[in-house]
């Protein structure tokens, strides 16, 4: 993908996508909330957009309507925007945590979780 970040409407999108699985841009329109539905030229152009960085890709044409899934995973897609976030941290972890502990966001059960994570990748680092 040359440019790996997706704004909200790509990411709502794409979890569309990611939920239904292979289905047409009408498909996917009919995946927002009423009161909050684009256009559907608007998603129409986003999918077409997203097709051309490879995000989605057409997988076969019903008529006059275009089958699209993802061409990347949503923890793929996770994967870079956290990366994304980090950067603008100067890939630095210690403000991010310290902004999810002061805002409550990051639980004791998360810190241990993450602990044992961390303590799995240790042992598999020390096995190879």
């Amino acid at each position: 993908m040359a440019r790996t970040s997706l704004t909200k409407l790509e990411l709502q999108i794409m979890e569309a996508v990611w939920d239904r699985g292979p289905c047409s841009v009408r498909e996917i329109l009919d995946a927002f909330p009423d009161a909050s539905r684009p256009a559907y030229t608007t998603v129409q152009t986003t999918v077409y957009r997203l097709e051309s960085r490879g995000v989605v890709r057409c997988v076969k044409r019903i008529s006059n309507a275009n089958i699209f899934e993802a061409a990347i995973s949503r923890n793929d897609a996770r994967n870079r925007m956290v990366d994304e976030l980090l950067a603008l941290f100067g890939g630095g972890t210690k403000p991010v945590m310290a902004h999810l502990i002061e805002s409550g966001k990051l639980t004791l059960d998360d810190v241990k979780e993450a602990e044992q994570t961390l303590k799995n990748l240790a042992r598999k680092k020390k096995s190879q």
